[in-house]
C-alpha cells in the first residue's frame, strides 16, 4: 500500500483541493499519493473557480474533481494528515485518535520539515521517516503564535487572495518535498 497524504480544510472546495494539486506536483517523482476531504464538506461539489485555475496550472485536470466529506476511515488510511487549521486538527484527532502524531496543520508541519535534519538511510520509507525527523525537530523549535498555525481561507475572496494561499500552501509544502526527497 503507498503511502497517502490527506490534505483537510473545511469545506473541501479551496485550501484543501488547492493543497492537494501543488502536492501531486511537487510529488510527483516520490512514491506518495494524496487526496483531500472537508470537515464540513457537501458531497459531490466542484471546486471553487479560483481554486480550480490554481489547481489546473500546476499540470494537472481537476475537472472531475469532486468535494467530499472527512471520514475517519481516510484518517486511518492516511500515513499524513496535514490540515488548514488548528480546529481541523482537533477534529480530525477527534475522529481518529489514532493519528494524532502524524495529524498537524499544513503550515505547522512547513515549519517543523524545514526544522528537521536530513532523515538517515530510509529508503524503505520516505514518507514515514520525514514525518518522524519533523516530529523529532518539535523539540528545537519555539510554540508558534496560533494564527501562524492557521492557513487563512480565501473563500469570499478575490483571485489574488487564492493566489496568495495557494502561494502559502506551497511554500509550506516545500520543506515537505525537499525532507522526502532527502529520505529516499
Amino acid at each position: 500500500m503507498a503511502d497517502r497524504v490527506l490534505f483537510v480544510c473545511h469545506a473541501n472546495l479551496c485550501r484543501s483541493p488547492m493543497a492537494e494539486y501543488l502536492a501531486r506536483r511537487l510529488l510527483a517523482d516520490r512514491p506518495v499519493e494524496v487526496a483531500s476531504a472537508g470537515t464540513d464538506a457537501i458531497d459531490g461539489l466542484a471546486m471553487h473557480p479560483y481554486a480550480l485555475e490554481i489547481a489546473t496550472e500546476s499540470g494537472a485536470d481537476p475537472a472531475a474533481f469532486r468535494t467530499r466529506g472527512l471520514r475517519p476511515e481516510y484518517l486511518v488510511d492516511a500515513t499524513l494528515v496535514l490540515t488548514a487549521t488548528r480546529r481541523q486538527r482537533s477534529v480530525c484527532t477527534s475522529l481518529a485518535p489514532g493519528a494524532l502524531h502524524r495529524t498537524f496543520t499544513l503550515r505547522q508541519f512547513g515549519r517543523l520539515a524545514a526544522a528537521a535534519e536530513p532523515p538517515a538511510d530510509s529508503a524503505d520509507d520516505p514518507l514515514r521517516a520525514a514525518i518522524a525527523a519533523a516530529a523529532q525537530a518539535r523539540g528545537r523549535l519555539q510554540p508558534a503564535a496560533p494564527d501562524e498555525d492557521d492557513l487563512r481561507d480565501p473563500i469570499g475572496g478575490t483571485a489574488a487572495d487564492f493566489r496568495r494561499c495557494a502561494e502559502e500552501i506551497e511554500r509550506s509544502l516545500r520543506p515537505l518535498a525537499a525532507l522526502i526527497g532527502a529520505a529516499g
